[in-house]
């Protein structure tokens, strides 16, 4: 966390964890009390249990506001992140001050055809075992010859799970498109034209759906245009979450 003012929670995509936005914090705390949590088992966050569960992760959100004594806050997610902050605003709307949604997945069936492919039960299993059991045999080595170094596993089951329950081989597991006529927050989608994981369109039809919605496409980004258009992203993102006080001013 870092800055002052309202406070803005932003919910990282399914890399190595809070970590991935660190090139945007600066900019960002200038206006904003930013936090950027490690979601349970990501970064040096201990997972929850071996799964991933949308639910669990939508009620860290709210176990991490409470535990903070936020009460209302803006809201940003990246890529599956984006999906969790969109299904926590659906929940609770009242906690919202603002929602930005980050090439989000969670929003139509179609996914990267590699997604699908990965998703497979079989593929999952036997890529987490042999996963599982390097990081294991590296941790140990890591603790017998290098006693001073920190061992951090890149493959923590929650991520081996993330396949099979995002995807399956019909598209996302997932929809809310039907549901964000409901979401009467304002919002900001923002998306790379050539993300080659959840495909513009979606963009598009999120954004005639969402009744206070405004679109933003970045003609040469692909599914992370926070780290591609770094200062661009974090101009947009500013601007939007602060216009209600400069209408106030």
């Amino acid at each position: 966390m870092g800055g002052q003012g309202d406070p803005l929670i932003v919910i990282h995509g399914g890399g190595s964890g809070a970590h991935d936005w660190a090139k945007n914090l600066n900019a960002l705390c200038n206006n904003f009390t930013v936090y950027i949590p490690d979601l349970p088992g990501f970064g040096d966050s201990q997972p929850i249990n071996d799964r991933f569960h949308m639910s669990q992760f939508v009620e860290f959100i709210g176990d991490f506001t409470r535990a903070l004594n936020i009460k209302r806050f803006n809201l940003a997610g990246h890529s599956y992140g984006g999906g969790i902050a969109l299904q926590y605003s659906l929940n609770y709307p009242e906690n919202i001050e603002k929602l930005v949604l980050i090439d989000s997945l969670f929003l139509d069936r179609q996914i990267a055809t590699w997604i699908k492919f990965f998703s497979l039960p079989v593929f999952c299993v036997s890529l987490g075992n042999v996963a599982v059991a390097s990081m294991k045999a590296l941790g140990w080595l890591t603790k017998k010859f290098f006693s001073s170094t920190k061992f951090v596993n890149p493959f923590p089951r929650v991520k081996l799970d993330l396949g099979k329950t995002v995807s399956t081989l019909k598209g996302q597991s997932i929809t809310l498109l039907n549901t964000l006529s409901d979401l009467m927050i304002p919002t900001l989608v923002i998306w790379g034209a050539k993300d080659n994981i959840v495909h513009v369109k979606q963009a598009y039809a999120a954004a005639e759906v969402i009744p206070d919605c405004r679109l933003h496409i970045f003609d040469n980004c692909g599914h992370n245009p926070y780290q591609q258009e770094t200062e661009k992203f974090s101009h947009l993102l500013n601007e939007f979450l602060r216009e209600k006080n400069n209408r106030m001013s």
